[in-house]
């Protein structure tokens, strides 16, 4: 199975959990560390690009 297939169902069940346990409260925050977990890898990975830049 591909990463992206294992993702799918983590997020699926993940969505089951906080449904079941009316946990509505911890979606947005798994949704804000994602973001800035994408942020964070991003700014890392773009370092030696605005290193020349400057």
């Amino acid at each position: 199975m591909k990463a992206t297939d294992y993702l799918w169902q983590l997020s699926k069940d993940w969505l089951r959990f906080a449904r079941a346990n009316k946990i509505w409260w911890i979606v947005p925050l798994v949704l804000v560390l994602l973001l800035f977990s994408a942020m964070v890898y991003i700014v890392q990975t773009s370092k030696p690009v605005i290193y020349t830049l400057f």
